[in-house]
């Protein structure tokens, strides 16, 4: 049976782990040959694609390194010939009160969470044109929309992510290409569990959310395929909350 992305191919930024990982293995699922971008081991992802009978390249790179964004391209399109997707998934999230918050610490968290947007954005966007088309799905998150405090410069990133993604897409929909963004909830992963604060007011949101459990990668995957594949052809510019219903309030 064909999946939705056959011969298509797919850079995920930010795919060593997490909700990234998951990404790249149901893009490849889908038939897309992925290119798994991170500025930390990519081995695990690609031991899962190749498990899942998928196709998958790694390269380290860093977001907010043009350099490094120039050269994860260049290895799309040197090994697989073009670039249909870009996943915009690479991010940080420091917790700290803003009184704590040092101007180094605000500037990397924009240039991973902002800055490697643009960047990556940037880089695809002329071969795209050529192709006659692609799609961008950028990753936001539901606290710009909730204000959650001690995470103001991720927050503030965030929102800069979601207006550039409906900036990008007036700028580049002549050309057949779609940039969309997601914005989750909080999702369960390794990084997420690690974090004490995070910890302790997880039950909190559960509770708040119309849907009571905790969200999972695995939750993210369909909203991403759908805006990966030409099921969206004809949406763009949109930022969809994938929340359990958080945000509904």
């Amino acid at each position: 049976m064909a999946g939705r992305l056959d011969g298509k191919v797919a850079i995920v930024t930010g795919g060593g782990a997490g909700i990234g990982r998951k990404f790249c293995v149901g893009l490849a699922s889908e038939g897309a040959r992925v290119v798994v971008a991170d500025v930390g081991d990519v081995s695990g992802t690609l031991a899962e694609v190749d498990a899942a009978r998928g196709t998958a390249t790694g390269v380290r790179a860093d977001v907010s390194d043009p350099a490094d964004v120039a050269r994860l391209v260049r290895h799309a399109l040197d090994t697989c010939g073009r670039v249909d997707v870009l996943v915009n998934n690479a991010g940080i999230y420091p917790t700290r009160p803003i009184e704590q918050m040092s101007l180094e610490e605000w500037r990397k968290v924009m240039a991973v969470n902002l800055d490697g947007v643009f960047l990556c954005a940037k880089e695809v966007i002329p071969h795209m044109k050529r192709q006659g088309g692609g799609r961008i799905v950028n990753m936001s998150s539901t606290t710009f929309f909730m204000g959650v405090p001690n995470f103001c410069h991720y927050v503030a990133s965030k929102g800069g992510v979601v207006g550039f993604t409906r900036g990008l897409a007036g700028e580049v929909g002549e050309f057949g290409i779609t940039v969309n963004c997601i914005a989750p909830g909080l999702t369960k992963t390794d990084s997420v569990e690690a974090s004490p604060v995070i910890r302790e007011t997880w039950q909190m949101l559960v509770d708040a959310q119309a849907i009571h459990r905790k969200q999972v990668p695995d939750d993210l995957l369909g909203p991403l395929l759908f805006l990966a594949s030409d099921d969206s052809a004809f949406v763009t510019g949109q930022t969809l909350c994938v929340d359990g219903g958080w945000t509904r309030h």
